[in-house]
């Protein structure tokens, strides 16, 4: 019977950081930080840092700012909000910070990418186009390459 308790631990935590997750995609624009998250399911910011590096691959900063990211694409897309206004739509506090995130996810700087959007997916289901349209960080390109 004990070797059942950890397989039951294991799944209390990965429900936990689902919440942890499914808390930073909606209230990415708000004022989030791994303490907060941690203690808002009761762990410690460490093993809640490594066990959502475990279980998604990545630390809970980087996929809050990858969701920012997202969501700062489709704000600069449409074009009537200035680089500065999207950085605190999506709850970035620091437009050096933003700007330099955002090139390292997307390839260009906030203000080359809100000039160059164009609505090349207009016409594509949104779900694709979410797809599509998904920043994918510069390291992670190259290892998806097929030669």
């Amino acid at each position: 019977m004990a070797s059942g308790r950890p397989d039951e631990q294991r799944l209390r935590d990965l429900a936990r950081l689902r919440r942890v997750r499914d808390r930073m995609d909606r209230e990415y624009a708000r004022p989030l930080d791994v303490d907060a998250l941690a203690r808002g399911v009761n762990m410690s910011a460490g093993h809640l840092s490594r066990q959502f590096r475990e279980a998604y691959g990545e630390s809970p900063y980087s996929y809050l700012m990858t969701r920012r990211i997202e969501r700062a694409m489709a704000l600069l897309q449409r074009g009537d909000l200035s680089v500065t206004d999207v950085c605190f739509a999506v709850g970035c506090s620091s437009l050096g910070t933003f700007s330099t995130r955002f090139t390292e996810l997307v390839g260009v700087s906030p203000s080359e990418y809100r000039r160059a959007a164009t609505h090349p997916l207009e016409g594509v289901p949104s779900v694709m186009a979410k797809r599509v349209a998904r920043p994918v960080r510069n390291r992670e390109a190259a290892t998806d390459r097929r030669d």
